[in-house]
């Protein structure tokens, strides 16, 4: 009895004994009569509730966002919430798989989970699959910063071409940016301090939504110059009476890429154990519900940034949201205050990005060694920089992270979660032809499915030679 109520908790708390003395032997630092050395995973939890699901949110809120409103009007609005509800749900049992994993061996790191159910390779596994799909993300929202900065400064300043100067090149604002703003954040020692910055992004997010939300009833359909949104300038007119018209179910060449595109804008994986050892009065139960509400929030904005963003340009919606606005008038006061609101939701992000990656870093490099002020600046730096060559230098960028995110995205969310469940929880607890453990193998299955599936969308399109729009968490 006394084992089921450690930490003021029981069972019908979804969180067992077992787990808890796992947790406060393994875990917590200061426990009575244990005494280790602080590591860099050793952080008494301070973060608060709100802050924590403030960091979750904006972990899961991607750049995709901006893609959603195309992605509906390829499936119709009523395929569309099907799959948002789909893989809002998958996406919450995954993390439910991650916590228990975590609650049965009392370790709070992705890749010492990995470490746990299949040893060094498991390990590395884990670290590769973070450090590539959070350096590709990264780079994604640097590319926004790259490509809109440039366009909001000439546009703030009433020029209708680039002129040249340095300040209007984007390579050139894209290192400022990482020096000035991304770097002095990424070098918090904890997670729960960007709780702040992130709350800020969101409501940058938020008033993003507002605008598109507004514009749905200031914009008339069709438009004046209308055109193909398979091709971003082209000016073909599209007479068809039912243009501006609602689709609640639709199919064609594009329709199966939503799958992929939803699923990656859930991505928080990285993300959810490193928050989870930061929380105030860390349980399963608690972090479970940060992360259900964190879903709910993002669910809700994507489902309305898709909805009025799709009712307001219907067949006429690219696949960038923000450049469907600049065909109605490129100076719009309006449009030009959400670019810059999106601009500092991406750059505020890429901070709480990055802590996975360092964290993956540190348990290859120096999985033993305390807390150092010069490795955890060294490897901020380090990975910025790198960032910054990649976006610099690498002009197809966009298909090379499409095939990272069709590899990395799957693994993270359906994967590794499965079946680390199905090798870490005891047989003791649940046998391997149990419910849970066999709900947790079809769960892998699916997620190797997803990425067959993409793999193939992304060969296809290289083997066919055609542009296809998509987006990205």
């Amino acid at each position: 009895m006394e084992l089921q109520k450690m930490n003021g908790h029981t069972r019908e708390d979804g969180f067992d004994g077992v787990d808890t003395m796992a947790e406060h032997e393994e875990f917590l630092p200061n426990a009575t009569g244990v005494k280790k050395e602080s590591r860099f995973t050793d952080f008494e939890g301070k973060t608060s509730f709100s802050m924590s699901a403030f960091n979750l949110s904006n972990a899961i809120m991607g750049s995709g966002i901006l893609g959603l409103a195309f992605a509906m009007s390829n499936t119709g609005i009523i395929l569309f919430i099907v799959l948002l509800i789909f893989i809002a749900i998958l996406s919450a049992y995954s993390i439910h798989l991650l916590l228990r994993s975590a609650g049965v061996v009392g370790i709070r790191a992705y890749e010492q989970l990995g470490n746990r159910a299949f040893g060094r390779p498991g390990k590395m596994l884990a670290a590769c699959i973070i450090t590539i799909h959070n350096i590709g993300a990264m780079s994604s929202y640097l590319f926004i910063v790259k490509s809109e900065l440039p366009l909001v400064i000439q546009a703030f300043m009433s020029k209708h071409e680039n002129t040249g100067e340095w300040f209007l090149n984007g390579n050139y604002l894209i290192i400022i940016v990482s020096l000035f703003i991304i770097l002095p954040l990424a070098l918090m020692k904890q997670l729960g301090y960007l709780g702040y910055t992130s709350s800020f992004s969101l409501s940058c997010m938020v008033f993003f939504l507002s605008a598109v939300i507004y514009k749905k009833f200031s914009i008339p359909c069709p438009l004046e110059d209308e055109f193909d949104n398979s091709t971003i300038f082209d000016n073909h007119v599209n007479t068809t009476d039912d243009f501006c018209e609602a689709k609640l179910f639709t199919i064609n060449s594009q329709t199966a890429y939503t799958i992929p595109i939803l699923a990656f804008a859930f991505v928080c994986h990285p993300e959810v154990l490193p928050i989870y050892t930061e929380l105030q009065d860390p349980t399963k139960k608690r972090m479970q519900n940060v992360a259900n509400i964190s879903i709910l929030a993002m669910f809700v904005m994507y489902l309305l940034t898709a909805l009025f963003g799709y009712l307001t340009f219907f067949g006429a919606v690219e696949s960038e949201l923000l450049h469907t606005y600049s065909r109605v008038d490129p100076l719009d006061v309006l449009v030009l205050c959400v670019r810059l609101a999106v601009l500092v939701a991406v750059t505020l992000t890429v901070p709480v990005v990055l802590f996975p990656i360092r964290r993956a870093v540190l348990q290859i490099l120096f999985p033993e060694k305390p807390f150092r002020w010069a490795t955890h600046i060294g490897i901020a730096f380090c990975l910025i920089f790198l960032v910054n060559l990649l976006v610099i230098f690498v002009p197809t960028i966009r298909d090379i992270f499409g095939l990272i995110g069709a590899t990395s995205a799957p693994s993270l969310i359906f994967i590794l979660p499965g079946i680390f469940y199905v090798r870490i929880v005891p047989v003791e607890q649940e046998p391997f032809l149990s419910r849970p453990k066999i709900q947790a193998a079809c769960f892998a299955a699916l997620g190797f499915i997803f990425m067959v599936m993409s793999l193939s969308f992304i060969i296809i399109d290289w083997v066919s030679g055609e542009t296809r729009s998509g987006g990205g968490h």
